[in-house]
């Protein structure tokens, strides 16, 4: 079995240039240094433009839909996938927006610049407009749409004002899809990959809040009170499942400390992980860091994004605790580990983790989404 292809301390150095740095020392929340700052950018600036290799998941309805990813998509066509390619573009938008004087953030306004066309973004708004393709990426690519929208009408800057009118009438497709699925979907998905239903709708819900969008915002936690308020005694012990790059269960406790107030919230907490609570042995698959065995197959290192991602949503959770919780140094010590976990694989020089991993990594380390 193969865990690293190096020890994690390369791993590590990799991740900063030349100079070693001590996991302790990149935790959510702490401020990256210029080289670590380019050193995820790099991944994204080396994968948006990357055409190939590509594995789209479109409908084809007869010959005329045998497309090549840029003709499909002239815009999010690169990074292996399409909602890589949109999170790829908004870890730039990230680390442009928090890093603003980093030498590398020249390099990625730049690239945006180039991709975030009228042309191109009308482009692929229209796609979702054909009936074939109103499922396309449903919902976690929507979810990284919004993320992106989010970033950018947030972000007091003129090129970003710019960027954001363009993505506005795919952003809007989204909006309107979501709101249409959400009364038909009648039981939420828990998976750990994509389909997940926890993950997307916190992404809707930050998102609705931070464009003020009241009836989004509304049909979002309706939903959630509907469909999550009732869940009790998660069973944790069974992830994680072999390809696993979300913990249903911490994605479903990180999009109810959105909806619910501080004490309820703690409450439902109680009665979703019990073992929280009681105080979970250190082997509780769901508080310990997940093994990678090997980073060159892409459906297993989906684990090292596992790591990363139970990281934030444990931070997030954390964070909408009351201070004298008695589960915060439980908390506390699973988010380190997890951080020290997924960082490890990030620069693995392996396409297959290498086109999204950053994106995770940097959504932990910017607490992106968490209450601060």
């Amino acid at each position: 079995m193969r865990q690293l292809c190096y020890p994690a301390w390369i791993a590590l150095s990799l991740a900063v240039g030349p100079a070693p740095l001590a996991a302790e020392s990149r935790m959510p929340g702490d401020r990256l240094t210029d080289e670590q700052v380019a050193r995820f950018a790099q991944l994204a600036l080396d994968g948006i433009p990357r055409e190939f290799p590509n594995k789209p998941s479109n409908v084809m309805t007869g010959p005329e839909s045998v497309l090549a990813p840029r003709q499909m998509h002239p815009v999010f066509f690169g990074s292996f996938d399409w909602h890589s390619s949109v999170h790829g573009h908004w870890m730039l938008v990230r680390l442009a927006k928090e890093y603003p004087d980093s030498p590398v953030v020249a390099q990625a306004r730049a690239l945006l610049d180039r991709q975030f066309t009228e042309e191109g973004l009308a482009a692929e708004a229209a796609y979702f407009a054909d009936p074939a393709n109103k499922g396309f990426e449903r919902m976690y690519g929507w979810a990284w749409t919004l993320r992106l929208a989010a970033e950018l009408r947030t972000w007091d800057d003129p090129d970003a004002r710019r960027w954001a009118a363009h993505l506005l009438p795919l952003e809007q497709q989204i909006v309107a899809l979501t709101k249409d699925y959400l009364p038909r979907l009648t039981y939420p998905i828990r998976t750990g990959v994509h389909p997940d239903t926890a993950f997307a709708l916190g992404q809707t819900l930050d998102y609705a809040r931070a464009v003020d969008d009241a009836a989004l915002e509304a049909q979002v936690v309706d939903y959630c009170r509907q469909k999550y308020l009732a869940d009790r005694d998660y069973p944790a012990r069974y992830e994680p499942s072999g390809e696993d790059f979300f913990s249903a269960g911490w994605n479903e406790a990180d999009l109810m400390r959105r909806v619910l107030p501080a004490d309820e919230f703690a409450a439902w907490l109680t009665r979703f992980f019990p073992h929280l609570t009681a105080g979970a042995p250190p082997e509780q698959s769901a508080l310990a860091p997940a093994v990678v065995s090997d980073v060159t197959d892409p459906r297993i290192v989906h684990l090292a994004g596992l790591n990363l991602s139970r990281g934030w949503t444990q931070n997030g959770v954390l964070a909408a605790l009351p201070a004298d919780d008695p589960r915060r140094p439980l908390l506390q010590k699973s988010v380190a580990a997890h951080t020290r976990a997924g960082l490890d694989y990030v620069f693995s020089g392996h396409y297959e983790g290498e086109h999204w991993l950053a994106t995770f990594a940097v959504y932990l380390l910017t607490e992106t989404g968490a209450p601060r």
